[in-house]
């Protein structure tokens, strides 16, 4: 190829590479904030994101079925997630390193207060979230027990009851040492 077929690919790249960051990191930046990234962390999750679009479009010629934003937004949440495990393992396993002492390891959440927040959800939730999370049921038995049209209706179910009692939590603007005996 001459300079000038390159030197328009290159050009071309970057207006979509730009295109792609107004429409989509927004978005991915909200999403990091709202599980408590921070703005640089959003930065580096979306690059990431953007890089392996580019890695796997580019190089490999794989066209993308659903919308280029949705695969960068999809890859960057995956990231986001893959990365706050990582971070919650490793300063678990500091933490846990750190505990010596009986009365540290003793700090566990008080069970009656987890509940009674978890009951502001409603009956129907508190079943739901025990049906999921305590009775490992899989999406398909829940969708059936609780009479929801697919596992989609069910996951979005789980989702608003947590929301619940999110909201419930932060309303009342509460922390983890809020939930220790």
């Amino acid at each position: 190829m001459d300079a000038v077929k390159l030197q328009e690919q290159a050009g071309q790249r970057q207006e979509l590479f730009i295109a792609l960051y107004k429409k989509v990191f927004p978005a991915v930046a909200k999403y990091v904030a709202r599980c408590g990234g921070s703005f640089d962390e959003a930065k580096d999750v979306f690059q990431d994101a953007l890089l392996s679009y580019y890695e796997k479009t580019a190089e490999t010629g794989l066209s993308i079925h659903n919308s280029d934003s949705a695969y960068i937004y999809g890859t960057a949440r995956f990231l986001w997630i893959k990365r706050y495990k990582q971070a919650a393992q490793s300063s678990f396993l500091d933490e846990s390193l750190e505990a010596n002492t009986p009365t540290e390891l003793a700090s566990v959440p008080d069970e009656n207060k987890l509940l009674h927040f978890l009951a502001t959800a409603g009956k129907r939730c508190m079943d739901l979230l025990r049906s999921f999370y305590y009775d490992k049921l899989p999406m398909t038995e829940v969708a059936q027990t609780f009479g929801f049209s697919g596992v989609r209706s069910a996951t979005v179910q789980k989702y608003k009851c947590i929301e619940k009692v999110r909201e419930t939590v932060k309303q009342q603007a509460l922390t983890y040492e809020d939930f220790l005996k």
